[in-house]
């Protein structure tokens, strides 16, 4: 049995049909490439996995059971994270603070909740150790780190909820080669600790150095969905533009 499971699902705003029956699955442990053009659905479609949408028709299962009726803090709760391209860090505050940020450790003292610094110091390090990060310091302020850094403390962030899927939103757009090498070496990691990954991307080198599958959306619907060593780039190009 997969993991995620979408079946056969629509969704309409007025008269534009956004997703078109899509239905593609994703297995515990692997990384799922969903590419497509700008207007393609796959914003839609995550958003509808997320339950910031609900599908007008079919079926999204999550690990066995239905969950294409919860909020995004019901799907949250079930094991799916998302990463959005803007990462949402507080840019001001520690990389501990941001790992954190909304669920802070307290302790108490004298009857009063205060924030437990020190052990979300240590357990972030413990995060970023798990990672492989390349973060120095979690006391180092998130605006002053770089792209691929910062990208390391989204996916710590992420990885407080300990989810089973994990889905990033072109993770290695305006990065610079090294960064980008970072940042696809920590998708790797995810995979090896059994965390799935859904990588929205338009940097075919990346998908093919990672992914296990490619499905690619256009105009609403998956017109391809291939094991990698199975297809070519120049296949999946083909299949965006719309030439296959």
């Amino acid at each position: 049995m997969s993991l995620l499971e979408v079946r056969d699902v629509y969704k309409s705003f007025g008269s534009i049909e956004a997703l078109r029956g899509v239905t593609f699955s994703v297995e515990a442990g692997s990384a799922t490439a969903l590419v497509g053009d700008n207007g393609a659905g796959k914003s839609t479609l995550m958003k509808t996995i997320t339950g910031v949408h609900r599908p007008d028709r079919g079926s999204i299962l999550f690990d066995g059971a239905r969950i294409d009726e919860l909020d995004p803090r019901g799907i949250r709760e079930r094991g799916i994270e998302m990463i959005y391209q803007d990462l949402a860090l507080a840019k001001m505050r520690d990389v501990a603070a941001n790992i954190f940020l909304g669920r802070e450790i307290t302790r108490n003292v004298l009857g009063l909740k205060l924030i437990d610094h020190k052990r979300m110091e240590s357990e972030a390090e413990k995060m970023i150790e798990k990672l492989g990060a390349r973060v120095k310091s979690v006391k180092q302020i998130a605006g002053q780190l770089s792209g691929g850094q910062q990208q390391s403390v989204a996916i710590a962030r992420a990885l407080t909820f300990n989810p089973k899927l994990v889905i990033m939103d072109e993770p290695t757009a305006a990065l610079a080669v090294r960064e980008i090498e970072h940042v696809l070496d920590l998708i790797r990691t995810l995979k090896s600790h059994g965390i799935a990954v859904i990588l929205i991307s338009h940097r075919l080198t990346d998908v093919f150095a990672v992914c296990d599958r490619i499905v690619v959306l256009r105009q609403g619907a998956v017109i391809a969905d291939d094991p990698t060593d199975k297809t070519s780039m120049n296949a999946v190009v083909s299949h965006i533009v719309g030439a296959a």
